[in-house]
């Protein structure tokens, strides 16, 4: 660990627990058991408000992929995960979900040094999300079955549809939300029955590491869970093409989902995609401006905007279109930038050198563009990724900054007139993860959401997340969904079963 990153560590106090975990080495967990990667290669782990070295995980192999998908085939195939009773297998998911949860603060330190995130908002959102991703699933357990037919067929038939699990599932996940969105994957997968083997992102692999370390503490079979760490160009993409995998589930970008999608199918593998948004926001004229702006802000603010359903696109009525802007503004401002540990931290670093690059290329294309920066705009001068929360006002339409993800703290806004306007310019992206109304007036509201092409709409908020909810895209943000108790279709197997009857 770097001195820069010592010091960070020394000034802002972390608690004994996450000292040690930092001071082992880090290790891959297959199988259960703890390896280094197969030819030893190892990748730093850069502290994103330091930009010093905090510690180095292993670099997997195309080979300990395939050590541990044979772990998790061996324990589909013939080990006692899938014959467990529902209720024990319940048990143990709950038992999973409490030791989350008792060791909540120092996954939360670990989330913000590893991506930089805020401890205190990762604690309350990342980890309290993951504990009860875990809860809910592990619920559905005892209450997944199939169902009984009367055939309209001649003769005489018992017909009736078994559900079963789907096999042996490929987990890909991204660095922004790393525990969260894994727990997304995996809570549903082992509640049906299956087992995975996870790729977190090389970036952020750390509380993923910790979580494997609860998973056998908490007496999880051996193989249940694998947890390989490397690059996904390496690792990703041998997930893709291995015939030991039945699904792969991703997120992430698009290009690279389309890549995962493309791979999975031509492997003939099920495969779930959360990709890239875009979301448009809409404030109508009868909005509550002051609380519109802040949750707005929040809502593309929040995590440096590393949020792939965050509003990053305001559309707001030209009645009101100053009165937001002022409001938002003002608000925007009181936002804290700092680093993850500073407990009033808001707007966090962004994880690496290369995005905030990104950003502030988009920022400069913006300027280029003719859009009027009225807030931001620049990156601060000393270490740290960190970029000012940035507005553009008086956008169009065909704009990058207006067509493309960011991921970072942008935002870009444009009046609009009526209705037929705001829908059409909702609409006018090739993704469709999220969209967000702010209005009171319910039957306008209820009329827009239909004609809105995303797989979340939001009213009055930003990103209200909770497991009991589907979460998915449409277009060019994926198909397939996280959470809720539709995610388990995409699970599990019916099996059809006729009997005939004498």
């Amino acid at each position: 660990m770097d001195t820069v990153v010592s010091n960070y560590l020394r000034d802002y106090g972390i608690s004994p627990a996450t000292q040690a975990f930092l001071a082992k080495p880090q290790k891959m967990f297959i199988g259960g058991q703890w390896v280094d990667s197969s030819d030893g290669q190892t990748c730093p782990v850069i502290e994103p408000s330091t930009e010093g070295v905090l510690t180095h995980i292993p670099l997997g192999t195309v080979a300990d992929l395939d050590s541990a998908v044979k772990a998790a085939r061996a324990q589909f195939d013939h080990g006692e995960w899938r014959t467990l009773k529902p209720l024990a297998r319940e048990r143990l998911l709950h038992k999973l979900a409490d030791l989350i949860e008792a060791n909540a603060t120092e996954l939360a330190e670990i989330e913000s040094i590893d991506m930089g995130k805020s401890a205190s908002i990762a604690r309350d959102v990342d980890i309290q999300g993951t504990v009860d991703t875990f809860r809910y699933f592990a619920g559905w357990v005892s209450k997944i079955h199939g169902r009984t037919a009367e055939p309209s067929l001649p003769g005489n038939y018992l017909a009736y549809t078994r559900k079963e699990p789907l096999g042996v599932v490929g987990a890909i996940v991204p660095w922004n939300f790393p525990l969260q969105t894994m727990a997304w994957k995996v809570a549903a997968a082992l509640a049906a029955g299956c087992t995975v083997v996870v790729k977190p992102a090389e970036l952020t692999s750390l509380s993923t590491l910790r979580f494997a370390e609860l998973v056998q503490e908490a007496g999880i079979p051996d193989g249940v869970v694998n947890i390989v760490t490397g690059r996904g160009s390496v690792i990703g993409a041998a997930m893709t093409d291995h015939p030991g995998i039945d699904k792969v589930t991703f997120t992430g970008s698009t290009p690279v989902g389309q890549q995962v999608g493309a791979a999975s199918v031509r492997n003939l593998k099920r495969v779930t995609l959360e990709l890239g948004g875009k979301s448009p926001v809409i404030v109508l004229p009868d909005a509550d401006i002051e609380a519109a702006a802040k949750a707005v802000a929040n809502g593309v603010f929040f995590n440096a905007g590393q949020v792939c359903d965050a509003g990053t696109r305001a559309y707001v009525h030209h009645t009101v279109h100053d009165e937001f802007h002022q409001a938002l503004i003002r608000y925007t401002q009181t936002l804290k930038i700092a680093p993850g540990l500073d407990p009033d931290c808001f707007i966090n670093p962004l994880v690496s050198a290369t995005q905030k690059q990104r950003v502030m290329d988009y920022i400069g294309t913006g300027k280029q563009e003719g859009a009027e920066l009225v807030l931001g705009g620049h990156a601060l001068d000393g270490k740290g990724y960190f970029v000012e929360p940035t507005i553009f006002a008086h956008c169009r339409n065909d704009m990058k900054i207006v067509q493309e993800e960011i991921f970072g703290p942008v935002l870009v806004t444009s009046p609009f007139d009526d209705d037929a306007d705001i829908v059409q310019l909702a609409n006018d992206s090739p993704f469709g993860l999220a969209a967000a109304i702010y209005s009171n007036d319910l039957g306008r509201v209820h009329t827009l959401i239909p004609q809105l092409k995303a797989g979340t709409v939001y009213v009055n908020a930003h990103s209200t997340l909770d497991p009991c909810m589907p979460f998915g895209g449409y277009k060019a943000s994926g198909f397939g969904k996280d959470m809720g108790a539709e995610q388990l279709d995409y699970l599990m197997e019916t099996k059809a079963v006729w009997i005939t009857l004498p």
